[in-house]
């Protein structure tokens, strides 16, 4: 069972890295409570200020339900400042109700999405990291028992090691000689089932997710040339945006935009994810996962993107310290499961082949 007390520790400890008068931004639900309360200890202790933002049941369900068009077209300014003023943040996912979202019109979503923008561009300045805790909805997502579910976030967030900075700092490694195989490459090609794309990377900057912004973690990741997709991919791991199920989805690029797209569930969701503005049809990141200690999908990207022997293409935003210039309100991560007959090459080199990373 994962100690809340030691996760704490290598959140705030390890990823935040928390330092005497910063003001550190707290947030999850109330299902988080031990969690909650072991950070703002462990943030007190550093000398630092907690500021922790619960979210209730039903709460932003019920924001959505009751919003007028300001409030979905905007932001409050108190939220701006929070943002700017903030050493760093940390959101917890530990939802009650995975599809709470489900019936909210997802035209409001994507407004609101639209307009909180300038506060997620602010965000992304600082300090940030994003985690979860075990709850039965979550559990009921990836169809174990919260028990099992606890059991394999705990190895996927190294927390059964028994140091797990030593064990992230061993990832990091690893993941730098693999930056090291891919830096100079021009070409990234993808081959499994359904799948045969290549993306231009020259020029970008991998970077190295060991654990500081998503815990868990694994992966590198860059951002693709923006007119550099061609070919087709199938995403056979399903996920949840917006608390839709959307699965089996495939994907045509030509010179970078998404010319053909269809989902075998969820296919409604995708093409409205698809007209969110004009950089939604492109790409803003390519990431390859490393974490070995995730096994299985569980419904949730954070952890499905990490799987060790996956890829992961992001519609949308790009990251600008990759190198990447796409802007848009959506980055939606899609993942396709290398593990069965797929292929990775980087300039005509095997990278990984049915999942293994060769020559490492």
């Amino acid at each position: 069972m994962i100690d809340p007390a030691k996760f704490a520790r290598l959140l705030v400890g390890y990823c935040l890295e928390v330092e005497r008068d910063q003001q550190v931004v707290l947030r999850s639900t109330t299902l988080a409570a031990p969690l909650l309360l072991e950070l703002q200890r462990e943030v007190l202790e550093r000398d630092a200020w907690p500021f922790l933002r619960v979210e209730l049941p039903g709460q932003t369900a019920s924001y959505y339900e009751h919003a007028r068009d300001f409030h979905l077209d905007g932001y409050a300014p108190l939220a701006f400042d929070e943002a700017k003023k903030a050493a760093s943040s940390l959101a917890i996912q530990a939802p009650e109700n995975t599809r709470a979202l489900a019936g909210v019109d997802p035209e409001k979503l994507r407004r609101s999405s639209l307009g909180r923008q300038p506060i997620r561009q602010q965000a992304l300045k600082r300090r940030w990291c994003l985690s979860v805790w075990p709850t039965e909805a979550l559990a009921q997502e990836a169809g174990l028992s919260l028990a099992r579910f606890d059991a394999m976030l705990e190895q996927a967030l190294f927390l059964d090691q028994p140091d797990p900075v030593v064990a992230w700092a061993g990832l990091r490694r690893f993941q730098a000689d693999l930056i090291e195989r891919v830096k100079g490459a021009r070409q990234i090609r993808i081959e499994s089932d359904r799948t045969d794309l290549t993306l231009e990377v020259k020029g970008r900057t991998w970077v190295n997710s060991d654990g500081k912004r998503n815990m868990p973690s694994g992966e590198i990741f860059t951002g693709p040339l923006e007119t550099s997709a061609n070919g087709r991919i199938f995403f056979d791991i399903p996920s949840s945006p917006a608390g839709v199920h959307v699965s089996g989805v495939t994907l045509e690029f030509r010179d970078g935009v998404v010319v053909e797209a269809s989902a075998e569930q969820g296919d409604d969701h995708l093409q409205r994810a698809l007209a969110t503005d004009d950089g939604a049809r492109r790409l803003g990141e390519l990431g390859i996962g490393t974490n070995f200690g995730i096994q299985r999908p569980s419904g949730m990207i954070l952890l499905d993107e990490k799987i060790g022997g996956t890829v992961h293409l992001a519609l949308g935003r790009s990251y600008p310290e990759t190198g990447g210039k796409n802007e848009s309100a959506l980055h939606w991560d899609l993942i396709c499961d290398l593990r069965k007959g797929g292929r990775l090459t980087a300039d005509g080199e095997v990278l990984q082949e049915n999942g293994r990373f060769t020559g490492m």
